[in-house]
């Protein structure tokens, strides 16, 4: 991408995080985010969420330095040679799902999510869940803790947990996972086009709340969810070379 020269710096708010953008506006200077070459992001991938999200509209990429914990979508701290890795930096595209939901009193509630949007039970018995894609009933009814939609980019964080599968970063599809499925007990989920319209209904919401979650937006007691991949929407992730998304996701899968 150049040499870099106009940078911002942000920070989250662990101490760790903003004592290291203090070291580096000294060493670098910092500029407003309209106005910058690329955006360094300090701390760790919840904060990097954020930040993607936050500045969706600029089209400005974003380079994140671990300040946190598990660090997935960010590259290594290191002051001396930022420079120098932002020049040689590699460019990753993603696109965010769309999150709809209503909830009980009748809001409609919308958010983006880069990694997954998901349904999670309320209370103390499992949710019934009612999944239809592109218009066409696929699910009566499923039984379980909750369900979730995953981009490639997301399929490592909450999906994998749930066993979902490992996407590859330039696969045009989305997964489709329960969570602790009762039934059907021998459910996995599925592989489903990018460009399909997820609809999850709640069965019985008043005996079984559902609360719907966006990348930690969290909407509580919805009696609908759709989900579906924006296209016209693309992040821009930078990552040091041969760290980039593609190679963290197979190489999660022999770990």
């Amino acid at each position: 991408m150049g040499q870099t020269r106009k940078i911002a710096f942000v920070a989250s708010d662990v101490p760790l995080a903003q004592t290291a953008r203090a070291a580096l506006v000294a060493r670098f200077g910092n500029v407003a985010e309209a106005e910058a070459d690329v955006i360094v992001a300090l701390g760790g991938d919840g904060f990097m969420l954020h930040t993607l999200l936050r500045t969706q509209s600029l089209n400005i990429p974003v380079y994140g330095m671990n300040r946190g914990t598990v660090g997935f979508l960010m590259n290594e701290y290191g002051e001396t040679d930022l420079l120098d890795r932002l020049a040689e930096a590699e460019e990753e595209v993603i696109n965010p799902l769309s999150m709809k939901a209503q909830a009980e009193d009748g809001q409609v509630h919308e958010a983006m999510a880069i990694n997954e949007v998901s349904l999670l039970r309320a209370g103390p018995q499992a949710a019934k869940l009612r999944i239809t894609i592109d218009g066409r009933l696929r699910l009566q009814e499923l039984v379980c803790d909750g369900a979730l939609v995953a981009t490639p980019a997301g399929s490592t964080a909450y999906n994998y947990s749930a066993h979902g599968p490992i996407l590859p970063i330039g696969s045009d599809v989305l997964a489709l996972t329960a969570v602790a499925a009762f039934r059907p007990r021998r459910w996995r989920g599925a592989l489903l086009p990018k460009t399909a319209h997820v609809r999850f209904d709640v069965i019985d919401p008043e005996k079984r709340p559902v609360m719907a979650d966006a990348d930690s937006n969290w909407i509580r007691n919805v009696l609908w969810v759709e989900i579906q991949s924006e296209s016209s929407i693309e992040h821009r992730i930078l990552f040091d070379p041969g760290h980039g998304l593609e190679e963290r996701l197979i190489r999660e899968q022999f770990e």
